[in-house]
């Protein structure tokens, strides 16, 4: 097992990255790169891309001030759509084979559908910070479900960062104050984490065949036709939402999800994986730090310490998790 391929990030933002991680764990495509070369043009690019995906996190909570969760997720991929369809268009990307659709239709569910939806719904109490950290355990998840339905194996030191991050993530989970109450919000974004992971696992063999961008692309399209079912009402919301909430929306889906999409499938061409995804853990770092400056959002000291705690039980998984057979 490739500990690194595992790691995805948190918006999945997510997703992107975790179709060309979980494309590391055997026959990478030719389109991701094998070494490094760093330029000041893929520096750039690797903070744009960053900055991109941790803004999207206070950008949910800015449009939920007027939106629905659900009205959020289907606006979002709406953009994203549209703007991905100019260069497919425009490109004449391929289209998927007939037999692969209900593999990329299911995969676009979970880390579309699903995953937005529940992370939306948990943002709504969730401060920003907070609920990036819940999502950036997506990689636990997905060596949990590697190792129980792909034969991939785990150390003992890789068990042991298991329990390290879900100890950091039920402090994250629990509600303010001295209640030992997990927090219904928290738990729906870690079912995010959860579809992402999923989604991750079902990716595996759809990358041996396509490029990261181009499957993406597929998936998020298969996910917002399941999206549509929460249509009803959407006109009257952006006819009734303050421009603030609605532009945090457009923003999500032309910035944090086409172009940021685009940016990391060019940035696998120039950066090899590990060093790509190692960058993933200053997601929740940004997103904080956003969050502060954009909406005001402080983190408890309870929740920057469950979310180094929770961190660090990634890492360890990662990086020393994995057994050589």
């Amino acid at each position: 097992m490739n500990s690194q391929s595992t790691l995805e990030p948190a918006e999945q933002e997510t997703a992107a990255s975790s179709s060309a991680i979980a494309a590391a764990t055997q026959n990478k495509p030719q389109y991701l790169s094998a070494q490094t070369r760093w330029d000041a043009r893929t520096a750039i690019a690797l903070v744009v891309m960053l900055l991109l995906w941790a803004s999207a996190f206070p950008a949910i909570r800015a449009s939920l001030r007027a939106y629905s969760p659900e009205h959020v997720a289907l606006l979002r991929y709406l953009v994203a759509s549209a703007t991905l369809a100019v260069p497919a268009i425009w490109l004449r990307w391929p289209l998927p084979a007939r037999r692969d659709l209900p593999a990329i239709a299911l995969a676009g569910f979970l880390a579309f559908t699903v995953y937005n939806v529940a992370l939306n719904r948990g943002e709504v109490v969730v401060e920003s910070g907070t609920a990036s950290v819940l999502v950036n355990t997506a990689p636990v998840f997905t060596v949990i479900l590697a190792t129980m339905f792909l034969g991939e194996r785990l150390s003992l030191v890789g068990w042991m960062g298991v329990a390290v991050s879900f100890s950091g993530v039920t402090m994250l989970a629990m509600a303010p104050g001295r209640s030992l109450q997990i927090v219904p919000e928290a738990a729906l974004i870690l079912l995010a984490a959860l579809a992402a992971s999923t989604s991750t696992i079902l990716q595996k063999r759809l990358l041996r065949t396509y490029d990261s961008l181009h499957l993406i692309a597929y998936m998020i399209w298969a996910g917002t036709l399941f999206l549509l079912v929460f249509s009803p009402g959407l006109a009257g919301a952006v006819r009734g939402a303050p421009r603030e909430a609605t532009g945090a929306v457009l923003y999500m889906g032309v910035f944090s999800a086409a172009i940021g999409y685009a940016i990391w499938s060019w940035l696998l061409a120039r950066i090899a994986l590990p060093v790509a995804v190692s960058f993933i853990y200053l997601i929740p770092v940004l997103a904080t730090g956003i969050a502060w400056l954009w909406l005001g959002e402080l983190p408890a000291p309870r929740a920057l310490l469950g979310g180094c705690i929770a961190l660090l039980g990634v890492v360890v998984v990662n990086v020393w998790g994995s057994r050589r057979v």
